[in-house]
Parts: structure tokens; C-alpha cells; sequence
């Protein structure tokens, strides 16, 4: 199967790295499901992309923390496709604060929707996973994941649970056929950090300048301005090398310290209401 004819659902798909992935598998010819949980965003995307390759894309508006719309959304997507042949779970909040303000509220919210809304979205895919081309899941995760830091302990750890779906869930669905991997970037100039609880208002990452500036730009081309701030720099290290011939799939886990242009900045505005 080329390109043109494949099939992803991206969820997060409203905007950042969602977004951009989204927009990137379109302009490559696949056929997209957006899925996120503010409606004129995500319809904004769609229509965009159906300007770009077509009126295939799918909007779905969903919480990933709630299993009926989940299911309503993936059974959408089973009468628009048939089948999936690759999953990108991009949905995900952070929660800067330090240990000792944490509240119940936010700390759960940031685990039902890291963690339990990836599994929900990877159980309720699985039969269309099944029926797909060389099915590939992309879990996002962080390279806090893998190290956590000050100020965003709860963050860590509920990318941290990320690491280990990804870990075990490529070997659990290795005999289906179904590839697994996990995405692990660097800071990115979303509006994450500015739609993310902070009771204490902790600084957050200045993306608007830096030592690494210029090396950003460079990587993203000239005129360009790329949405990444990296910590440090290096190129994209992968865990394993990737699949040679015509094979798509990824490598089981990428660590990125390079820029990655992601196209506009979209920060989340408003509390939505958890689902019951």
C-alpha cells in the first residue's frame, strides 16, 4: 500500500504536535480521523486539509477520557476506512506544579487523559489496527518520560507510564503485526505550557530566544520559524535502526533533540468539563 492510500487517526489533532502531525500525514496523501475535544479547532484543521488533499479527513470530537465517545469516534472511523493503518496518540495535558501543591483534581485529569485515555484509544482501535496495512501506533510521549524534573514530577511520571505502554505494548501486539513506538520530544512552542495548571506560577521555558535559536531556524529552513526550543543539541537517536525498503514503519522509540517545525502555535483557552 502507498502512501496515498493509507489511513491515520491522530488525536490531540486541535493543535501542536497533533496538529502538525496531522497536517504533515495529509500532505503526504493519507487519509486522516482528527480527534480532539474542542470542535471549532478541530473543524478549522479539517476544513484546511480538505483545501489541501481532499474531503476524506474525518473531524471527531471526543474526550479521550471517556470511553463511550471514544468508541463513537473509532466506529466512525471503522465506516469512513475500514481499517487503521496507523495511530498517533497525541492527546495529553501537563500539570507544572511542585509535589507539595498538588490537588486530587488536576493530578487526575493529567493521568485519566495521559494514560488511560492512550489505552482506551489503543483498546478501541485494535480491531481496525488488525485489519490494516503494516499498522504502525506512534505514542507521544516526552523526554521528561524518561528524566523527570522539578516543577513537573506528576508530568514525568504520567509520561513515564507513556514509556512503558510503549515498551510492552510492542511486544504484546509484535504477533498481530502491529508496530509500536514512542515518540519522546524536547520542549515545543504549542501553548502547552500556557494551557497547563501552575498554581505557582513557575517560569516556563523561554521559546522565543536562546543559544539554540539560530540552529533551529537553520534546521527548519530558511524564513522558517520552527516550534521547538531544544535543551540541548544532537540529531535524533532512535532505539533501534529503522525498517529498510518499503516498509513505513518506525523504529520503536525515538528520542528528538532536534528542532521540528510544527507550523502555528495554538494554546488551549478554557477549562473543559471532565467526562462522568
Amino acid at each position: 500500500m502507498t502512501r496515498a492510500g493509507r489511513r491515520a487517526l491522530v488525536s490531540g489533532a486541535s493543535s501542536g504536535i497533533g496538529e502538525a502531525t496531522a497536517r504533515l500525514l495529509a500532505a503526504e496523501g493519507y487519509s486522516v480521523a482528527l480527534l480532539a475535544r474542542r470542535a471549532p479547532e478541530l473543524e478549522a484543521v479539517r476544513a484546511d486539509l480538505a483545501q489541501v488533499s481532499g474531503p476524506q479527513h474525518l473531524a471527531l470530537v471526543a474526550d479521550v477520557r471517556c470511553p463511550a465517545e471514544v468508541r463513537e469516534a473509532v466506529d466512525a472511523v471503522a465506516a469512513a476506512y475500514g481499517a487503521l493503518d496507523l495511530l498517533v496518540n497525541c492527546a495529553g495535558v501537563g500539570y507544572r506544579a511542585r509535589v507539595a501543591e498538588l490537588e486530587p483534581e488536576p493530578l487526575r485529569g493529567l493521568f485519566e487523559t495521559n494514560v488511560e485515555g492512550l489505552l482506551l484509544l489503543c483498546r478501541q482501535a485494535l480491531p481496525l489496527l488488525r485489519r490494516g496495512e503494516r499498522a504502525v501506533v506512534v505514542n507521544v510521549s516526552s523526554v521528561v518520560g524518561r528524566r523527570g524534573i522539578p516543577g513537573q514530577v506528576a508530568y514525568a511520571a504520567s509520561k513515564a507510564a507513556v514509556h512503558s505502554i510503549g515498551e510492552g505494548l510492542r511486544i504484546e501486539w509484535a504477533a498481530e503485526g502491529i508496530a509500536v513506538c514512542t515518540l519522546a520530544p524536547a520542549l515545543t512552542a504549542t501553548g502547552f505550557f500556557q494551557a497547563q495548571p501552575n498554581p505557582s506560577e513557575l517560569a516556563a521555558p523561554d521559546l522565543s530566544g536562546g543559544p539554540w535559536r539560530a540552529r533551529a531556524r537553520s534546521a527548519a529552513g530558511a524564513g522558517a520559524q520552527p516550534a521547538v526550543q531544544v535543551a540541548r543539541p544532537g540529531p535524533a537517536v532512535a532505539s533501534r535502526p529503522a525498517p529498510s525498503g518499503s516498509d513505513p514503519r518506525p523504529p520503536a522509540r525515538w528520542f528528538l533533540a532536534r528542532p521540528l517545525p510544527l507550523g502555528r502555535a495554538s494554546p488551549r483557552s478554557g477549562r473543559e468539563p471532565r467526562c462522568r
